[in-house]
């Protein structure tokens, strides 16, 4: 049976309430260090910046595609996905490779080292405070009750199976406010510069954006869509519609 526990307030006043400030604070502070570290001599790609735009309006077409009449969807499928200078088509001597692109640019690969240095010294050091000076601690209790498979997750450093699921340890709390304090950094930051540690992870697996695959994705998709002008049906529909509301 799991045990009720007591807990302290000094523990509230001196881990918990201090934890979730310095966490905040350090987010604060490494975003505007590795704005500092961005380089300001780095130039927007007009390339890259084309290809968004295209890519952005293909799917637009896509979202509109029953909108129009078929012979201008035909005509503006072919302008994007034409096989020989459509502007969707990518030949394969042409695709590029985003490993290559980095290792070519030695800015690009020094702001990657910059930005994967920022997340991971602050994560380092303030995750080595944690662990010694409030390893061992029960911080706090969440208001409903949890199955045991949260136990791993809102346990972590407490090694009792009799301590109830809901109450969440020191080093627990310390990873739940490093992935799940997006939404104050968004209101602290702005929502495009709030700091996501996922985000960042999910950057330090890969070497960048491939256009060429976004590319063929929204050209595929466009291959495949079934054109279907839905104006015409619309005086049938209304139609329809005001013949119920009669009745």
């Amino acid at each position: 049976m799991a045990e009720d526990l007591v807990l302290d307030t000094a523990i509230r006043d001196w881990v918990l309430i201090p934890l979730s400030v310095v966490m905040v604070l350090i987010g604060i502070l490494r975003y505007f260090v590795s704005k500092l570290m961005r380089s300001s001599t780095q130039v927007p790609d007009p390339k890259i910046i084309k290809e968004g735009q295209v890519i952005i309006r293909a799917r637009n077409l896509r979202a509109g595609a029953n909108y129009i009449p078929a012979k201008s969807f035909r005509a503006r499928k072919v302008y994007y996905s034409n096989e020989e200078n459509g502007l969707l088509h990518v030949p394969k001597g042409q695709a590029q490779n985003p490993q290559a692109q980095m290792f070519s640019d030695p800015n690009m690969a020094m702001d990657m080292m910059k930005k994967n240095l920022s997340m991971i010294i602050p994560q380092t050091l303030t995750f080595a405070w944690v662990n010694f000076f409030f390893s061992g601690f029960v911080a706090a209790k969440i208001p409903f009750p949890l199955t045991q498979r949260f136990r791993a997750m809102l346990q972590n450093g407490i090694d009792l199976s009799t301590v109830d699921v809901s109450y969440v340890s020191s080093r627990s709390w310390y990873f739940l406010n490093l992935f799940g304090l997006r939404g104050l950094f968004s209101l602290i930051l702005g929502e495009e510069n709030a700091t996501d540690d996922t985000q960042r992870m999910m950057q330090m697996s890969g070497f960048g954006f491939d256009p060429s695959k976004s590319l063929g994705a929204e050209k595929d998709g466009l291959d495949i869509i079934q054109h279907d002008w839905v104006l015409p049906k619309f005086e049938q529909r209304a139609e329809a519609v005001l013949r119920k509301l009669v009745k």
